[in-house]
């Protein structure tokens, strides 16, 4: 294993895990069982990068093969479920892991299209899909409001991390240096949009 697919499979791990427990948190807040627990969490685990394969033409989808990525939202989830209650402030929680998975999969799905010889724009979109997705069809099983549809900015930390890490990439820059930049560049944004409150212009306000 090369050093970029060493970089390639931790990221994935702390994207997985985090997402994984983002979900199962909102699990929690519904009061599910384990089994709802489980699978809250794990299509938040997966959910992106599962469009994302799909988008590429990547058949069958990278955790259908290597099945690792569905065993970590599984055991993720049911920790969670299990320890729930050490959770104070569960929203503060949710928001915080779901900001890292954001950008972390941000960057790691521009990674992967990259490596698939897609064009830089593309690469940025499958990084914005990436870091997106999985939390949409969260917010979809949980019946919550789409945290896209929230005030703070959240789609523009994916855009940045991404774009970014893709700027990076074309100008040369080595990958675990592009990669680290864009994450802190994506959750820095949603961390501060958290923190301060910032939105953008909002259609007809």
């Amino acid at each position: 294993m090369d050093s970029l697919d060493q970089l390639l499979y931790v990221f994935s791990i702390i994207g997985t895990v985090v997402f994984a427990v983002s979900g199962a948190l909102f699990a929690a807040e519904k009061r599910m069982d384990i089994l709802g627990f489980i699978l809250v969490g794990t299509v938040t685990g997966v959910g992106g990068g599962t469009l994302r394969d799909l988008l590429l033409g990547i058949s069958p989808v990278s955790w259908v093969h290597n099945p690792m990525a569905v065993y970590i939202c599984i055991g993720a989830s049911a920790l969670t479920y299990f320890t729930v209650d050490l959770y104070r402030k569960r929203d503060a929680w949710i928001l915080w892991t779901d900001a890292i998975g954001l950008a972390v999969f941000a960057v790691m799905g521009a990674q992967a299209a990259i490596a698939h010889e897609v064009p830089p724009t593309i690469a940025v979109v499958m990084g914005v899909m990436t870091a997106t997705f999985g939390g949409l069809m969260r917010d979809v099983l949980c019946a919550e409001v789409l945290t896209l549809m929230r005030p703070e900015i959240y789609i523009s930390c994916a855009l940045l991390g991404a774009s970014v890490y893709v700027i990076l990439n074309q100008f040369g820059v080595g990958d675990s240096v592009a990669a680290s930049v864009a994450f802190l560049m994506g959750f820095g944004l949603r961390a501060a949009a958290i923190w301060f409150r910032l939105t953008l212009p909002r259609f007809g306000a």
